[in-house]
């Protein structure tokens, strides 16, 4: 008798498991036509870091370090450069001279959004950074500096005196 049970406790699995493959086949197939068509993304995606500017064109970041000292893998690297009267590269007294972020390193942990102070680190939905060659993946911090915004004079220079012609 035990048997007999067996034999039907099996064959309930095997029809409750083709129910549910049935039921999948008949439902419509969802394909991506990627490359042809870009790829949909959710907004909180981790993809390839951008570098943000301020809406008069200024970069964001002040060169703090904290993104760097967050960062677990340690792929980020910055020098710094002080503003001057002459040439405003960011809003601070400093601004990344250097920014670089080596992606053979990069685990997309978020760590240096969160650390950013001054909200200049985010990140995009680029993930097309495959590459063969691994001196590729190390980005400088013109790959990742977002363009300037419409209507925005960047970089803000000193105005010079107007020349006076005194014959």
């Amino acid at each position: 008798m035990a048997k007999i049970s067996e034999v039907f406790g099996g064959a309930a699995a095997i029809a409750k498991g083709m129910s549910i493959t049935f039921k999948e086949m008949l439902n419509p197939t969802i394909t991506e036509d990627y490359p042809e068509a870009p790829a949909k993304f959710q907004e909180r995606y981790r993809g390839v870091h951008e570098l943000q500017r301020d809406e008069n064109g200024l970069e964001k970041c002040v060169a703090c370090f904290l993104c760097a000292a967050a960062c677990p893998a340690d792929c980020i690297y910055i020098e710094a450069a002080e503003n001057t009267e002459e040439l405003r590269i960011s809003g601070g007294e400093r601004y990344a001279k250097v920014y670089n972020i080596d992606y053979n390193r990069c685990i997309f942990c978020g760590f240096c959004v969160e650390a950013c102070p001054t909200d200049a680190i985010t990140h995009g939905h680029g993930f097309e950074i495959a590459s063969y060659n691994t001196s590729t993946l190390i980005y400088r911090k013109e790959q990742m500096l977002v363009p300037i915004p419409k209507g925005a004079h960047f970089p803000l220079k000193a105005e010079e005196p107007a020349e006076s012609s005194g014959h």
